[in-house]
C-alpha cells in the first residue's frame, strides 16, 4: 500500500513528525508533498495528481490545509476532516475551501463524509480504540493533522464505524480556472481541461496574462514563445492545461502563482 501526506504545515519539523506517525501507523513508506500555506488550490490539484498516480490502488491520501485566520474563524479549531474513497485509494481531507474541487471536478468523489473531531475521539475512547487520558490533547490541538488525521485514517482504513455525516457535493466549492501549481520550470499547471476552452492547436485563447496560442505538446511551442499546452497532470484520460515559455519560466515572465486566476467566469 501507499500513504502520501499533503500538508501546508511543510517545515521539516512538521514533516517529519507526520511522516513518522504515519510510518509507526501504518508500516510502510511515506511520501510527503509540501504545499504553501493556506493555498487550497494547491492541495486540490495535488490530490488529484496522487490519484491518478495510485490508479485506484490501495492506500492513503491525507491531505491538510486548515488556517484559523479570515474564513477559518468560523469554525471551532479550524475546518473539519471529512474523508471518501475512490476504488481502494482512502482520502482523508479537511474539507473547507477548494481542497476537494478538482475531485468532484473528475466526478472521482461518489459520497463525500465529514467528522466531528471531538465526537469521533469520545466514540473511539468508549469502543477501546483510544486512550481517554490523551482527549483534551488531540480535541484542542493546533497540529490536528498530527494528533488526529493520521489516527482518523488509520481507524477508516481498518474498516472501524467511524460517526459522520454525509457531506453534499454542493457544499463542495467549485475551482475557478486558475494556476494550481508551479513547477520547477516555472510552468503553471491550471485547473482547466482542453474541452472547457475548446482547445485546439493554433487557436489563440484570451486569457487574463493576454491571448496564448494553443499547442499540443511543450515540443511543438517555439522558443521563447508563451502558449498553452495540455500537461500531464490530471486523471486517466483528461488532462489539465499549462501556461509555459519555451525555454523560461512562465510564472516569472507573468507573475503568476497558485491560485492566479486565468480565465475569468461569469
Amino acid at each position: 500500500m501507499f500513504v502520501t501526506i499533503i500538508n501546508d504545515c511543510r517545515d521539516e519539523n512538521a514533516m517529519a513528525r507526520q511522516a513518522t506517525r504515519a510510518a509507526s501507523l501504518f508500516k510502510t513508506n511515506i511520501t510527503t508533498v509540501g504545499i504553501e500555506s493556506f493555498k487550497d488550490l494547491e492541495g486540490a490539484g495535488n490530490i488529484i495528481d496522487i490519484m491518478d498516480a495510485a490508479y485506484g490502488a490501495e492506500g492513503i491520501i491525507m491531505c491538510n490545509i486548515a488556517p484559523r485566520h479570515g474564513r477559518g474563524k468560523k469554525w471551532p479549531n479550524g475546518t473539519p476532516f471529512g474523508y471518501f474513497r475512490h476504488k481502494q485509494t482512502l482520502v482523508v481531507s479537511t474539507i473547507d475551501g477548494y481542497t476537494l474541487s478538482l475531485a468532484k471536478k473528475f466526478g472521482l468523489i461518489e459520497t463525500a463524509y465529514v467528522t466531528d473531531l471531538p465526537t469521533v475521539i469520545d466514540q473511539m475512547i468508549e469502543i477501546g480504540q483510544f486512550n481517554a487520558e490523551f482527549r483534551d490533547l488531540v480535541v484542542k490541538s493546533q497540529f490536528r493533522s498530527f494528533d488526529y488525521m493520521p489516527r482518523l485514517a488509520k481507524w477508516l482504513y481498518e474498516g472501524i464505524h467511524v460517526k459522520a455525516d454525509i457531506l453534499p457535493l454542493d457544499q463542495i466549492e467549485d475551482a475557478p480556472l486558475a494556476v494550481w501549481w508551479v513547477d520547477n520550470f516555472g510552468n503553471c499547471k491550471t485547473t482547466i481541461l482542453p474541452e472547457e476552452i475548446d482547445f485546439k492547436p493554433g487557436k489563440k485563447v484570451k486569457t487574463t496574462v493576454g491571448q496564448l496560442y494553443c499547442y499540443a505538446r511543450l515540443k511543438d511551442v517555439p522558443n521563447d514563445e508563451p502558449a498553452l499546452i495540455i500537461g500531464s497532470s490530471g486523471f486517466g484520460q483528461k488532462r489539465f492545461l499549462e501556461v509555459v515559455i519555451q525555454g523560461k519560466s512562465a510564472a516569472e515572465r507573468f507573475g503568476l502563482s497558485s491560485g492566479s486566476v486565468l480565465i475569468e467566469q461569469s
